[in-house]
């Protein structure tokens, strides 16, 4: 038992480390964004936060998001993950779905095309991307971040496929004989079932596209329509950046993923122990 017992301190001791390891880029980052330009650079670094100790504690903050119109940005990423999110989590739950509990003919060869989709890098398939955009006229506003998160994804496709295969089919036979059709049982039997997983899809999406910098540094011109990314590479400039700026537009840019997963954690990790990675 005592053996057992020092395994466990150790493990806990050495996650501990790793976690100061993990977070000290975060806390540093916090620190940062209450310290004026000057002192960010001194040799020691100081671990004093120098602006919370004049009259205007929070300036940097308040310069963020006021003169550097980062409120403008946090809006913009806001509805475009939200709406892409809500995308992916329809259109899987309905592959998901299809996959799982339908008959169809070649749907097994049909879901490894969707899941080889997922091997493919970002950077083959921009190009033609951007040429079919702008094709379509859509340069320059929000359409091509949204669009295609409403085609199918292929992770979104596997989870989902894998939670609807793990709940019972007398389900759907209880379903059919009261009458149901397969839309009916889908909508009203199996999809408040899968509420786990479609959160978790609905999360993991919302933070890609939260994150997300190659197609809106592409796709968006016009300052206005500008993501968080793009807004966090303004505070850069050809001679110089706003380090003590850029530092607390990096923490207000992290602040609803942060809450997003507190309040969805619960569900996230029931959609991952009874989805794709069961």
């Amino acid at each position: 038992m005592s053996s057992r017992s020092g395994l466990l301190w150790a493990l806990y001791l050495v996650l501990t480390v790793y976690a100061v390891f993990a977070l000290f880029p975060f806390f540093w980052m916090l620190l940062s964004s209450f310290k004026q330009q000057a002192d960010l650079f001194r040799l020691p670094p100081e671990f004093k936060p120098s602006q919370l100790f004049t009259d205007e504690p929070f300036k940097n903050y308040v310069d963020v998001w006021t003169k550097r119109d980062f409120f403008v940005y946090f809006r913009n990423s806001f509805f475009i993950s939200f709406m892409a999110a809500i995308g992916q989590v329809m259109t899987c739950a309905l592959a998901g779905y299809a996959f799982a509990k339908m008959t169809l003919p070649g749907k097994n060869t049909l879901f490894a095309i969707v899941l080889a989709t997922a091997f493919v890098p970002t950077e083959v398939t921009v190009i033609p991307e951007y040429l079919l955009m702008r094709h379509l006229g859509w340069i320059d506003t929000w359409l091509p971040l949204i669009v295609p998160s409403f085609l199918v994804g292929a992770f979104g496709t596997f989870m989902l496929r894998e939670y609807f295969g793990s709940l019972p089919d007398t389900y759907a036979e209880a379903a059919r004989l009261d009458g149901a059709n397969p839309f009916q049982i889908f909508w009203y039997v199996y999809l408040p079932l899968a509420r786990p997983a479609l959160i978790s899809v609905f999360v993991i999406a919302f933070i890609n596209n939260w994150d997300e910098l190659l197609r809106p540094l592409l796709f968006l011109n016009t300052q206005s329509l500008f993501t968080v990314p793009l807004g966090l590479m303004t505070f850069f400039t050809q001679y110089e950046a706003s380090w003590h700026q850029l530092m607390a537009a990096s923490v207000i840019s992290i602040l609803p993923l942060a809450l997003i997963y507190m309040i969805a954690q619960r569900y996230v990790l029931q959609g991952f122990v009874g989805g794709g990675t069961k």
